[in-house]
């Protein structure tokens, strides 16, 4: 299982499926090793995760290892924690600013075998409306807010738990939604603590 996984993870980083809608180029991004526990799945990387090759190294990485309570060793200790974005490569920007969405064709592509690898897996971070909608599909409220808000159902049917991207576009949304620092953040924090010690 674990040799199927590696061989998976070295054929996503060698991908050039979307090469010609890339402005940067292909340079998936990804960590899975299987015996992680907890998934994370993200958007896409930006300019800084392509430019390094490591995932969530930014604002919105340091934002989201202190929603998790995690140092960034165990962050990025990919025998614990797996990340697999819905793009696997920096999709480029949208002409009124911001990222791009993931390319519509990484995720069915990728993900089905790479989730195949991690037998073990027992929460997922679901991090933005992407992932949420695939991962979650008709069990998606109408609005993002209402996803995260009723986070405890899917988190208790399958370990999916959905969250607001941590980037510093959405500090107003944290103001304005003081429940998610007081109600979500401490089951995140218990569960992640459970599974990783």
């Amino acid at each position: 299982m674990a040799a199927d996984l590696d061989a998976t993870v070295a054929a996503a980083r060698a991908c050039t499926l979307c090469a010609d809608h890339l402005p940067l180029g292909p340079r998936p991004v990804l960590r899975a090793r299987a015996t992680a526990r907890l998934l994370i799945v993200g958007q896409a990387p930006g300019t800084r995760v392509h430019a390094t090759g490591l995932p969530w190294t930014d604002a919105s990485g340091d934002r989201l290892r202190q929603w998790m309570a995690v140092d960034r060793a165990t962050f990025y200790d990919d025998a614990r924690i797996a990340i697999i974005p819905m793009g696997l490569c920096y999709p480029g920007r949208l002409p009124r600013g911001g990222d791009a969405p993931p390319r519509p064709e990484c995720a069915p592509t990728w993900h089905p075998p790479l989730l195949a690898g991690l037998p073990d897996l027992a929460l997922t971070l679901l991090i933005g409306q992407y992932a949420q909608a695939r991962y979650l599909g008709g069990r998606r409220a109408a609005t993002m807010t209402e996803t995260v808000r009723g986070f405890a159902a899917p988190l208790a049917d399958g370990g999916l738990l959905p969250l607001p991207h941590p980037s510093w576009r959405n500090t107003a949304w944290l103001r304005r939604n003081p429940w998610f620092e007081a109600e979500l953040l401490p089951v995140l924090r218990a569960r992640v603590h459970a599974l990783l010690g």
